[in-house]
C-alpha cells in the first residue's frame, strides 16, 4: 500500500499521461487506508485535536472543574488550607462528578494530583477515577485510569491503575509509606512504553505498558465511578497533561496563603 501512495503522487507531480490514474488511486489508496483505522483511534485522534494540551482543575469551589459542572454527592466542603481553597471529603459518601475524561485520546500523559489524605479513612480508597464510555450506549467500559491510595500501619502508600483494551497494570508498593494528614503531590506518567508514579517527585514504582488511547467519558473526584471506597482528605488542585513531562516539570506546591488557617 505504501508503495502505490507513492507512486500515485509522483505520477501526479510528473503530470504524464498516468497523472490521471495516479492520482485516482492515490484517492483510492487514501480511502482504503482511512477505512481500515479502528474506530478507536479515529475518534481518540478526535479527541486530542480539540483539546488543550493541560487541563488545571483548581478545588476552590464545588460547581465546576476545569469549567465542566460538577454533580455534587453528599456534602463535600470547601476549606482554607496552607495553600489556598481546597476541597474536603468526609470519606464516607462525598463526591464530585464531571462529564469529561481530560485524558481521552492521549498516547502518553502526565496526571497529577495535589492532596491531602487524612486518617481514620477505610484500608483501600480512591480519589480520583478517569473512565472512558462507550459512545454508541454511554455505559462505562472497562478502561480507565485511577489514583488509589492503601492505609497500612497508621500510613498511607500510593496505588495507580491504568487500563485499555485488555492491556492493564497496578502500580503499589507500600513498602515506601507516608504520613498521613500532609500534603503531597502525586503523578503518574505514561511515556507510551513505560506507566510510573511518584510522590513528590519520588518515584514509587515503574512498570512496561501498552495503553492504547481511551475515547471520551467522564471522571469522579473523591470516589470510585461507581461510587464506592470513598476517599477522606482534600484535594488542592489536578493537572492533566497530553505528553509524558520529565520530573522537573512536575507540579510544585503553590505558595503559602497570605493568611493561612488557624491551627
Amino acid at each position: 500500500m505504501r508503495v502505490w501512495r507513492k507512486g500515485g503522487v509522483l505520477r501526479a507531480m510528473r503530470g504524464d499521461r498516468h497523472g490521471l490514474a495516479g492520482l485516482a488511486g492515490l484517492a483510492i489508496v487514501l480511502a482504503f487506508g482511512c477505512a481500515q483505522i479502528p474506530a478507536r483511534a479515529q475518534q481518540a485522534a478526535g479527541a486530542a485535536a480539540t483539546t488543550p494540551e493541560a487541563e488545571v482543575w483548581r478545588f476552590d469551589q464545588i460547581g465546576t472543574l476545569g469549567g465542566h459542572p460538577v454533580t455534587v454527592l453528599g456534602h463535600p466542603r470547601v476549606i482554607e488550607s496552607p495553600y489556598g481553597k481546597a476541597v474536603e471529603f468526609n470519606g464516607v459518601d462525598d463526591a464530585l462528578l464531571v462529564g469529561a475524561h481530560p485524558l481521552a485520546g492521549v498516547s502518553a500523559f502526565t496526571w497529577e494530583v495535589i492532596f491531602r489524605p487524612d486518617a481514620d479513612g477505610a484500608t483501600a480508597q480512591r480519589f480520583f477515577h478517569l473512565q472512558e464510555q462507550d459512545p454508541q450506549t454511554g455505559k462505562d467500559t472497562s478502561n480507565r485510569m485511577l489514583f488509589e491510595m492503601r492505609i497500612v500501619d497508621g500510613q498511607w502508600c500510593l496505588d495507580s491503575f491504568a487500563m485499555t483494551a485488555g492491556e492493564r497494570l497496578t502500580l503499589l508498593n507500600c513498602k515506601l509509606r507516608h504520613p498521613l494528614g500532609q500534603w503531597y503531590r502525586v503523578t503518574a506518567v505514561y511515556d507510551g512504553k513505560e506507566l510510573r508514579n511518584y510522590v513528590d517527585g519520588e518515584l514509587q514504582g515503574a512498570g512496561d505498558l501498552k495503553l492504547g488511547p481511551q475515547l471520551a467519558g467522564h471522571s469522579s473526584i473523591g470516589v470510585r465511578i461507581d461510587k464506592r471506597d470513598y476517599f477522606k482528605g482534600a484535594i488542592l488542585m489536578a493537572r492533566m497533561t497530553r505528553r509524558a513531562l520529565p520530573v522537573e516539570q512536575f507540579l510544585k506546591m503553590p505558595p503559602l496563603a497570605t493568611n493561612p488557617p488557624s491551627k
